[in-house]
């Protein structure tokens, strides 16, 4: 087995175990409304919403919005951050002060933020660039994890209307093998594909047009 394999498994698994470690105490209160959750709420308004934006859509240049990402994708994140195993200063230094408890909560919050469309661009996206996109994410089979609407799931990350500064970042770091994943499927889905055509694959994404608000109750 290829070194590079072991270590997404190993990495995997740290996380399912670190989370299945979880003290009974660290998952009480998961509503909305409880004690805890209003806890981290205000932990993440004093610790996260500088960089990530209050109801988590970043304005900060190469920061990833977190409004609308899944919970098991964010605890993810932060373990790999706080094990060392992503490369951001900043976020290291923040991951290795949590504690799993901590891991757990802020990610339950971060998982209750509602998508936030990006901000309306000062000009309509080019109909060219987005149409060759939409073919390279179907080509290279985007859809196939990230979902139609590209809302992701579970572990696999929220990415339409992401960042596109963040999203040619990470696309790139996927392909240098800088960054790792949780598994070896966005490292090996990127390894192919030119810089140019990474770039139009994050214009497409970051700009792939807002799903409608659903009736209140649905």
């Amino acid at each position: 087995m290829r070194r590079e394999a072991r270590l997404a498994i190993s990495l995997g698994a740290a996380a399912c175990l670190s989370l299945a470690a979880l003290p009974a105490s660290a998952q009480q209160g998961k509503g909305t409304g409880s004690p805890a959750s209003a806890s981290y709420a205000q932990r993440f308004a004093s610790l996260c919403a500088a960089c990530h934006g209050a109801n988590g859509r970043s304005d900060m240049p190469g920061t990833p919005a977190l409004a609308g990402q899944h919970s098991f994708y964010a605890i993810t994140q932060l373990f790999l951050f706080r094990e060392g195993r992503r490369a951001n200063e900043a976020m290291t230094a923040v991951a290795k002060t949590m504690t799993d408890q901590d891991l757990r909560g802020f990610s339950d919050y971060i998982g209750t933020l509602p998508p936030v469309p990006a901000p309306a661009p000062a000009t309509p996206p080019d109909a060219a660039r987005m149409a060759r996109g939409q073919a390279l994410a179907q080509e290279h089979r985007c859809v196939m994890c990230h979902g139609a609407d590209l809302s992701g799931g579970q572990q696999v990350a929220r990415i339409g209307q992401q960042r596109e500064d963040y999203l040619q970042m990470t696309l790139r770091e996927f392909k240098s093998g800088k960054r790792p994943g949780y598994t070896q499927a966005m490292g090996e889905a990127v390894s192919r594909i030119p810089p140019e055509d990474l770039d139009t694959i994050a214009y497409y994404v970051a700009h792939f047009p807002s799903a409608p608000a659903k009736p209140a109750g649905k």
